[in-house]
């Protein structure tokens, strides 16, 4: 084993001796994406589909800004194209975003037709808001600023109802299996109840999420453990674009307070960012000042505090007034209230923090990855929609859409049944001291903030790859039985890519600001693909980074 092997299995096992499982389609993740492909794919068969926690704890829930979608009579796809481009600093997929905003007011639609509730006019019509990037109002929102936890009731209650349809709560994705031949046919699993276990599927749909929680400023909940990136990365499917990580530019700043998101609906309705004197940080940067692209504000925000030394930046929606904001932003005005703050009294105090993976699995327009019966949908993809810089409540939509076109592909490309092989994981370890895990995510969260943050810079990326080296000389070389060393391990191999991948992207594009390489590269990589096995010498010719090893 090289001394940071991010390609083994995590755990020794032999298939003959663990529980099977037969499904059609095994989804990874229980999001909005995860749950849309199971609702579609049990109208075609048996589904399995895995939630790593409780059914409704995951990044779809904390959603708070809306869904994005071209419905209003003076909206169009069109305009709603050209704003996602925009936004995406010339690495969008037009084919993606295309299919994203043509086909994103049909699911819409299903979902009120499901039941889903949203926050509505005097006509009766959906209250369409504005958010950073968009040219016009297109935002449904639901209970103001709960639109993730409405949805997310919406499908689980939708697919609990649906036959067909397993939900498998509280079960950790493991590792993908695979044939010799780079089929994927389903995964081992692990829960405390049932202990290690096999599903073999004949199309694994991977819907897991991103990776916030590789950061120590995040708007993530726990979860957010880049599972079922390393996953994919060790099965060795091809990875895209992994350096570009999203910042939301304003998170409650209280020490020792988890960083609260707050949405940029509250920016949308008028609030602006201003110093601790009140003067205007976003004035004259942008035409759209405070509704700029969301790494337009978080270059401003980081910007101004390099240079006055305040700790934060503040949101002021004093405008609203007490009772209307908590009229408006219910949920937000109720979080705030624990902290002491009146969002329509008091100035907020916010700083960015991590807050989506824009890169990913490498998918076509359909979902399928580079393994033959693997697809990969969600925060987990990297599909052309979001290029360098995510627009605004684009993501949920992304969910729904995609979601649903991992099936059609899966159902067009004809799968046969796996056919149950025995594999044996041998996981050579080292001979290293009992690992602290906590101080070890700890170590890696910080390091990351620090050197692979907002603003990089090639010395610290190539500083933040020795310190990954050592960590991963021991974390990486030993076995653990719970998901604790497992998320570790995944989150030292995410973290590792993320840094190779950032250190490669020598210009500042989207969201990857380099300090050392300030100005954007016409000429330069694109996008960035990669996988396992690539030898490190043939990167700059065939356009991908090596191996990590």
């Amino acid at each position: 084993m090289t001394p940071f092997d991010l390609r083994r299995h995590l755990i020794p096992f032999r298939s003959q001796l663990l529980p099977h499982i037969f499904t059609d389609t095994l989804v990874i993740g229980s999001g909005v994406a995860g749950l849309r492909a199971a609702i579609e794919a049990a109208q075609h068969g048996d589904v399995v589909a895995l939630a790593k926690e409780a059914i409704d704890h995951s990044n779809s829930s904390w959603a708070q800004g809306g869904i994005a979608a071209a419905i209003d009579a003076n909206d169009s796809p069109q305009s709603h194209f050209d704003d996602t481009l925009r936004a995406g600093a010339g690495l969008c997929e037009a084919r993606a975003v295309r299919t994203l905003v043509e086909e994103g007011p049909a699911e819409i639609e299903q979902l009120l037709a499901w039941g889903m509730r949203v926050d509505r006019n005097a006509a009766g019509q959906p209250q369409l808001g504005l958010e950073g990037g968009h040219g016009r109002a297109r935002i449904i929102h639901s209970d103001g600023d709960a639109t993730g936890r409405e949805l997310m009731r919406t499908l689980i209650a939708h697919a609990r109802a649906t036959p067909g349809i397993r939900l498998f709560d509280r079960c950790f994705g493991v590792d993908l299996l695979s044939t010799s031949s780079g089929r994927v046919t389903g995964a081992v699993t692990w829960s405390p109840r049932y202990g290690l276990q096999i599903i073999w599927a004949r199309a694994t749909i991977l819907a897991g999420g991103g990776a916030g929680q590789v950061y120590r400023e995040t708007s993530n909940p726990r979860v957010a453990t880049g599972d079922a990136l390393a996953m994919a990365w060790r099965a060795g499917a091809w990875m895209r674009d992994l350096e570009f990580m999203q910042f939301h530019p304003t998170s409650l700043y209280i020490a020792g307070a988890p960083r609260h998101l707050i949405s940029e609906a509250v920016r949308g309705e008028g609030a602006v960012l201003v110093d601790r004197r009140g003067q205007r940080i976003m004035a004259g940067r942008h035409p759209q000042e405070d509704l700029a692209p969301r790494d337009v504000v978080t270059r401003g925000i980081v910007e101004h505090l390099a240079g006055s030394g305040e700790p934060c930046a503040h949101l002021d929606a004093r405008h609203l007034g007490s009772a209307k904001f908590a009229e408006r932003f219910p949920s937000l005005a109720s979080m705030l209230a624990g902290y002491g703050i009146d969002g329509g009294r008091d100035l907020m105090p916010v700083h960015p923090a991590a807050h989506y993976t824009i890169g990913g699995v490498r998918t076509d327009v359909d979902g399928r990855t580079s393994l033959t019966g693997l697809y990969a949908c969600g925060e987990v993809a990297a599909n052309g929609v979001h290029g360098a810089n995510r627009l605004a409540s684009n993501s949920l939509l992304e969910g729904l859409v995609f979601g649903r076109r991992c099936v059609g592909a899966a159902l067009k490309d004809s799968l046969p049944d796996p056919v149950p092989m025995h594999i044996e994981s041998r996981v050579q370890t080292v001979v290293a001291g009992e690992l602290d895990l906590a101080d070890v995510r700890s170590s890696l969260r910080s390091a990351m903030w620090r050197n692979v943050g907002i603003v990089r810079h090639g010395a610290k990326l190539a500083d933040c790859l020795d310190m990954f080296a050592f960590w991963g000389r021991y974390a990486l070389g030993s076995v653990f039985d719970t998901p604790e060393g497992w998320e570790t391990q995944n989150l030292l191999t995410v973290g590792h890519l993320m840094t190779r991948a950032a250190l490669e992207r020598r210009e500042s594009r989207g969201t990857h600001q380099r300090l050392d390489a300030p100005e954007e590269d016409s000429a330069g990589p694109g996008h960035i693909d990669w996988r396992t096995g690539v030898p490190a010498s043939q990167r700059h010719a065939v356009g991908v980074i090596g191996a990590a090893s």
